[in-house]
């Protein structure tokens, strides 16, 4: 099925920005283990495997729409203290939520509602998810500060455990 060339050229910036931030979310994911943050780490993980589904849903959606992805991800530089990451990730996904939203509005415009649904379904993932429990971090580390802060993470365990 031919999809409009609007919307499709618009899939595929939203995948690249997907991949970036999985992208993201894996250096920093594999940061806080080298740091024993287990908690973080383990959170991060699962948001970069949520971000690889998202980018599998656009990737799949792209080439029933018979377009050509680009799977280059965006680029991005990857944060290096634990609060550096944190900002980082939700800079990430304040952008992914702007992108997502004028997604839906230009899919509602050309008529594709099925587009439309991944790219709502991915935007209330983002805000309701993604982007909650990164304020909510960033949020404990300005009441009780960074050092106890990252004692809290530590005193988590592993699931796996």
């Amino acid at each position: 099925m031919k999809g409009h060339p609007e919307v499709v050229d618009y899939l595929k910036q939203l995948l690249r920005g997907e991949l970036s931030a999985r992208d993201q979310y894996f250096i920093h994911s594999r940061r806080y283990e080298d740091m024993g943050l287990i908690a973080l780490y383990e959170r991060i993980d699962h948001e970069m495997q949520e971000e690889t589904e998202h980018a599998d849903a656009l990737l799949r959606r792209i080439l029933f729409l018979e377009g050509d992805p680009d799977m280059s991800p965006t680029p991005f530089t990857a944060g290096r203290t634990v609060e550096e990451m944190l900002q980082r990730d939700l800079e990430v996904e304040y952008e992914v939520r702007a992108n997502l939203a004028k997604g839906v509005a230009l899919c509602e415009q050309h008529g594709d509602f099925v587009s439309r649904e991944i790219l709502q379904t991915q935007l209330k993932d983002t805000e309701e998810d993604h982007a909650h429990w990164l304020e909510q971090q960033l949020g404990l580390i300005k009441r009780i500060g960074l050092e106890n802060y990252l004692t809290a993470r530590l005193a988590q365990k592993s699931s796996a455990e």
